[in-house]
């Protein structure tokens, strides 16, 4: 099976937006290392391993179906932040706008008749809006918790909670399946 060009042109297009969100993720795991908040930083880590399993789903998607997967240059990623609040808001855009890429490629999809690629990016469509939803709540948390110094205590152990109940609903998953 072979997709339309214009389909594959902006299905390239959207491997640079997931190849930059393993990085960024990792430049924010680094700047939550170096702040010393080890449970946002392996949330973090965790966050980049994920994006880069979406890259491979994009990547194998367009090797599959014939045609060819370019592996993009990346971009330098934001490494200096005034607080976690701001990492978080910094992470909801990035969510947002792979949101807006994927529904791009959905919409060119449609124009083009190619079915396959519509089914293929279901699955993100849900994805990205559990991201942008847990990436909202997690910065209301932080407006309620406050971001000074001794919240960032509790704030750091709600990431770890997070990222907790992520594995766990993962293994789940996995032994259902």
């Amino acid at each position: 099976m072979i997709i339309p060009k214009k389909v594959e042109a902006v299905l390239n297009q959207h491997l640079e937006m997931e190849a930059n969100a393993v990085f960024n993720y990792l430049a924010v795991a680094s700047w939550c290392e170096r702040e010393g908040l080890e449970g946002c930083a392996k949330f973090y880590r965790d966050q980049s391993d994920e994006e880069h399993t979406h890259f491979m789903k994009f990547f194998d998607y367009i090797n599959d179906v014939g045609e060819h997967a370019i592996v993009p240059a990346v971009k330098q990623p934001k490494s200096k932040f005034k607080n976690i609040k701001e990492v978080c808001e910094y992470s909801l855009k990035g969510e947002q706008a792979v949101t807006k890429s994927i529904y791009h490629i959905i919409k060119v999809a449609e124009e083009e008749g190619d079915k396959a690629t519509i089914d293929f990016l279901r699955f993100f469509v849900d994805e990205q809006r559990e991201e942008e939803v847990q990436f909202k709540r997690i910065i209301d948390r932080i407006k309620l918790i406050g971001d000074g110094p001794q919240s960032l205590y509790y704030i750091d152990k709600e990431f770890e909670k997070i990222l907790n109940q992520k594995i766990k609903n993962a293994a789940k998953e996995n032994n259902a399946g």
